[in-house]
């Protein structure tokens, strides 16, 4: 019998790698995975290159991780920002090293992995410092740069509900990365709010399948203030 759901955080990163590349979802404060997060954290793996929109906020989440320095490198489109001073402090120390990516091209090199694409040419970034070292073409009179995709070992996202096989189901905006990442990586590690029986899901409404889901795990909704974030405990 298939069944994806883990028992806690702890048991469903259990296997992430020293060395692995981790997707995380969100965009802004909208889908982060926070808990499976603060569970990789807890787990220990170290030496990790990082793919998200952005490289943290305030001293929470992704930013937390990123203090804890297990991460090696980080690929994003949006590292800085008024809260960003745990990316600004290790990135201008030398201990984090930063790939930056024009956002519709991350967004893209992400689908891209997914969909077994080998790289596509694109017109961001042509003729600046972001397309110094890779491949340039004039297509009908236009400069475009090859981009490659990225694969990635691990997603982390945020759904909204979810059965024992593994479909996904999203809210809103929380949406964004997660199923483009869970498609671009070897496994996928989810949380959700809800786990329903098998058949509850409309298929119609089934955004990630099962087949991209690794291990999904129940995390109790925790009221928000304004912008997203969390209430102090």
């Amino acid at each position: 019998m298939i069944n994806k759901i883990a028992a806690s955080v702890a048991e469903a990163l259990a296997g992430v790698k020293d060395g692995s590349t981790v997707m995380i979802g969100g965009f802004g404060t909208a889908g982060i995975p926070l808990e499976l997060i603060d569970g990789l954290i807890a787990q220990g793996a170290k030496d990790l290159t990082v793919v998200n929109n952005n490289a943290g906020n305030g001293d929470t989440g992704l930013a937390a991780l990123l203090a804890s320095g297990r991460v090696r490198k980080i690929i994003c489109s949006f590292p800085r920002q008024a809260d960003s001073h745990v990316f600004d402090g290790l990135y201008r120390s030398g201990k984090l090293e930063l790939e930056l990516v024009p956002q519709g091209n991350l967004s893209e090199r992400i689908r891209a992995a997914g969909a077994g694409i080998g790289g596509f040419f694109t017109p961001t970034g042509y003729g600046t410092e972001l397309a110094k070292g890779k491949e340039t073409r004039v297509i009908d009179g236009k400069g475009y740069v090859l981009e490659t995709p990225i694969h990635g070992d691990v997603a982390l996202v945020k759904a909204e509900r979810g059965d024992r096989w593994g479909n996904l189901t999203y809210r809103k905006t929380a949406r964004n990365f997660g199923p483009s990442m869970a498609m671009a990586c070897k496994q996928t590690i989810a949380s959700v709010h809800e786990i329903v029986e098998l058949g509850a899901l409309d298929p119609e409404a089934v955004v990630t399948p099962a087949i991209y889901v690794s291990k999904i795990v129940k995390i109790e909704r925790q009221a928000t203030q304004a912008g997203g974030f969390k209430k102090a405990a």
